[in-house]
């Protein structure tokens, strides 16, 4: 019988840096990959979130709640039964729960005044439809109307058990380096999607750093030099129609290695 032979990256002899990240083997090093679909772009600004819009961020830390537009994503139901929302609080600092969702009725985000910013939602377990029935929603009112409160700082589309939201805030302690981003759009009337990376450093505003125009087409834009992003900076992608009539469906990603700061080693 013959004898299998392992590859050089299962013994760890050598192996891509990026890998070696992901699988944990770098200390003080972090990397996310984050997406986002709007199905709806039309001739003004909007994030590359499935809520659609521009995405309103919250002022000050507040106390945060999950909930759904469907009665069936709760702890028996068919739809979504758990599900894991990734944020920051308000120092900044990475936070993280797993909660059973409790269907229309808001289900609070482990402490008071602890949520600065929401980055993430997952959809851990399900009932018999195998994802959530409603769209969920991260907000701060403890029972909104119909499970959909006033303001939403992430969404879950109906079946998609995750958020599709291209914007991300780099933790406290962290310096972040964007090492790229990809676009998509998508018209049957034929029009353009004007896409602009945005960054904002904590106390700031928002300042382009680049921009990229599509037509029924996608396109990987690697920095070779990877944009710098200091602790605390919100980054997001957002897009636009060249004009009106018509609308766009459009997607975005970006990939960003993130290392702790030599001073909090």
């Amino acid at each position: 019988m013959a004898r299998e032979v392992s590859s050089i990256t299962r013994v760890g002899t050598s192996e891509p840096f990026e890998l070696q990240v992901s699988r944990g083997q770098i200390a003080y090093h972090e990397f996310i990959h984050k997406f986002g679909y709007n199905p709806s772009i039309g001739a003004a600004d909007e994030t590359i979130w499935s809520e659609g819009g521009l995405y309103v961020y919250p002022t000050s830390a507040s106390t945060m709640y999950i909930s759904s537009s469907s009665a069936a994503d709760t702890a028996a139901g068919t739809g979504a039964r758990t599900a894991t929302v990734y944020g920051l609080d308000a120092d900044f600092e990475q936070i993280s729960v797993t909660v059973s969702l409790n269907g229309q009725t808001g289900v609070q985000l482990n402490g008071a005044l602890n949520w600065y910013r929401v980055n993430r939602i997952v959809v851990n377990t399900a009932g018999s439809g195998g994802a959530n029935a409603g769209v969920l929603y991260v907000g701060t009112e403890a029972t909104p109307s119909g499970g959909v409160p006033t303001n939403k700082y992430a969404t879950v589309a109906i079946g998609d058990n995750q958020t599709l939201m291209c914007l991300w805030t780099v933790p406290v302690g962290y310096t972040a380096y964007l090492h790229q981003k990809d676009v998509s759009a998508s018209s049957s009337a034929g029009k353009f999607a004007i896409f602009t990376l945005v960054t904002r450093p904590d106390g700031g505003v928002f300042n382009v750093k680049d921009r990229v125009t599509l037509a029924n087409n996608s396109t990987s834009i690697p920095y070779w030099n990877p944009i710098v992003l200091t602790e605390k900076t919100d980054i997001e992608v957002r897009a636009i129609a060249d004009s009106v009539g018509g609308t766009i469906t459009a997607s975005a990603t970006l990939d960003i290695t993130y290392i702790k700061n030599g001073d909090t080693l």
